[in-house]
């Protein structure tokens, strides 16, 4: 039933999927930690839906991701003894970011105001990224947008247009493009399938 490649399954786990923050206030470093807890649950189960339905590599992948955000909760500071990828961001920088992201995924998130929060132009902030995560910034954005509306999907009954608001997008219309393209079927097919299951 698995005798197809595994894309993920043999992947490291990309230093990016880390999300902690550097904090400056105990009620921050509560929020950023309440935030990576919740992606790393919206990982574990889009491993499961991922894994009921037999698409083992999205699996191993969401768990990859997981497993690197529940990692993170505990690292809050920047380690300048830590190593970075050649090219990329500096660990503490990733994990700025990532924060960032995670915590303004429903408003407007512009390469120029990450690269200021890690003190970078705004061409070396891109390449940095790319290479330390693997995916240009717009890219990764996109995919945790839809990632979140995915976790949205399944655990609420709002409407897709509502749910496309909280994720950033313009309308009902840009998630389901964006959502076709990442994941392969619309909004609301995915969401019927999972929430709904035939038997």
């Amino acid at each position: 039933m698995y005798d197809t490649d595994v894309p993920y399954a043999t992947s490291e786990t990309p230093q990016c999927s880390t999300a902690a923050l550097t904090v400056t206030s105990p009620p921050e470093a509560a929020s950023a930690s309440l935030h990576r807890l919740q992606s790393a649950m919206l990982e574990l189960s889009t491993a499961l839906n991922e894994t009921l339905c037999d698409e083992r590599s999205r699996a191993i992948a969401c768990l990859q991701r997981a497993r690197a955000l529940l990692h993170s909760v505990g690292r809050t500071g920047p380690h300048p003894h830590e190593g970075g990828t050649s090219g990329g961001l500096a660990p503490w920088q990733v994990r700025r970011v990532m924060a960032y992201i995670e915590m303004n995924l429903d408003t407007t998130l512009r390469n120029k105001d990450l690269a200021t929060l890690v003190s970078l132009s705004e061409f070396h902030f891109n390449v940095a990224f790319r290479n330390s995560v693997g995916e240009p910034p717009h890219g990764y954005i996109i995919r945790r947008r839809v990632e979140r509306a995915q976790g949205l999907m399944l655990s609420t009954q709002k409407p897709l247009s509502e749910i496309a608001a909280e994720c950033g997008m313009a309308d009902q219309a840009h998630l389901t493009r964006l959502f076709r393209g990442i994941v392969g079927e619309s909004p609301a097919a995915w969401r019927r399938a999972r929430v709904n299951p035939v038997p």
